[in-house]
C-alpha cells in the first residue's frame, strides 16, 4: 500500500477512571488508503464510534500511534488538532448537529469562514446545490425535514473539501427510504471527489456498499469473526463536548 490515509498502530483508549474506567480500545491496527470507502460494523459499545472519535482528533488515545493523511496526531496541541481536523477531515453526525439559529447556507458556511477561505458564501451555495439544496438555504434547521438536515450536515462537512470523510450512523436518525438517499448522496460525492470514507453503522446493506467492511468487537477489529451481543459503554463527556462543537 502507498502511504495510508490512515493508519494506525496499536492504539489502546481507556475512558474514565478508577472502578468505573473502561478499556474501550485494545490495540487497534488499521490502515486505510487513500480513497477507500471502509464500513465499520459491530455491536453498540465494541468502540466503532470511539474509533471514529479517535481518528477524527477529538478523543485521545492513551497509547499508540495515529498518522492521518500523513500527519502524526500525537505532536498536535488542541487548537493544533482543530485546524488540522478542519482542513483535512469532514465529520457527519447521526444527530446532524446544525445550528439551529442559523439558516443552512450559514451552517455550511461557518467552517469556511473559520477557515478564512474567500468567497464563504458562494462556496457554501455551491456545495448546497450539490447535495440538492440549492433552493433552500435561507430556511433554518426547524424548517427543514431529517433528510435535509443531514443534507446540510453533509454539505457542511464537504464545503472545506476534505481528503477523509467520517460518517457516524449518518442515515440512524432517519426512516428507510431517505436514509437511502442520504447513502446515495454520501457514496457520488466520495466517488466525485475522490475522498476517503469511513462509516460506522449498524445497517449490514449499507456497510456493504463501502469497498471493504471491518468488524469490530470488545475494542478490537475482527477478521471473519460474528459480532454479538455485549453491554453498552458510556461515551466520554469530553469528548460528547468536542464532538457537539465540531463544525
Amino acid at each position: 500500500m502507498a502511504e495510508p490515509a490512515i493508519a494506525l498502530r496499536d492504539v489502546h483508549l481507556t475512558l474514565g477512571t478508577g472502578r468505573s474506567a473502561v478499556h474501550v480500545l485494545k490495540g487497534m491496527d488499521l490502515d486505510v488508503a487513500r480513497g477507500e470507502s471502509v464500513g465499520i460494523v459491530g455491536p453498540s459499545g465494541s468502540g466503532k464510534s470511539t474509533l471514529l472519535m479517535v481518528l477524527a482528533g477529538l478523543e485521545r488515545a492513551d497509547k499508540g500511534r495515529i498518522e492521518i493523511a500523513g500527519t502524526s496526531l500525537a505532536g498536535l496541541s488542541e487548537d493544533g488538532l482543530a485546524a488540522f481536523r478542519g482542513r483535512n477531515i469532514g465529520i457527519v453526525f447521526q444527530s446532524f448537529h446544525l445550528i439551529p439559529n442559523m439558516t443552512a447556507l450559514e451552517n455550511v458556511a461557518v467552517p469556511l469562514e473559520l477557515a478564512g477561505t474567500p468567497d464563504a458564501f458562494g462556496r457554501a451555495a455551491t456545495e448546497l446545490r450539490n447535495v440538492g439544496l440549492g433552493e433552500r438555504g435561507s430556511h433554518y434547521p426547524g424548517q427543514l425535514s431529517g433528510g435535509e438536515q443531514q443534507r446540510v450536515a453533509i454539505a457542511r462537512a464537504l464545503a472545506p473539501e476534505p481528503a477523509i470523510l467520517i460518517a457516524d450512523e449518518p442515515t440512524g436518525n432517519l426512516d428507510q427510504a431517505t436514509g437511502r438517499q442520504i447513502a446515495d448522496l454520501l457514496f457520488a460525492e466520495q466517488a466525485r471527489r475522490r475522498m476517503t470514507l469511513v462509516l460506522v453503522t449498524h445497517d449490514p446493506a449499507l456497510a456493504a456498499r463501502c469497498g471493504r467492511e471491518i468488524a469490530v468487537r470488545s475494542g478490537r477489529i475482527l477478521a471473519g469473526q460474528e459480532a454479538g451481543p455485549e453491554p453498552a459503554l458510556h461515551a466520554s463527556p469530553n469528548a460528547a463536548a468536542r464532538e457537539a462543537s465540531v463544525l
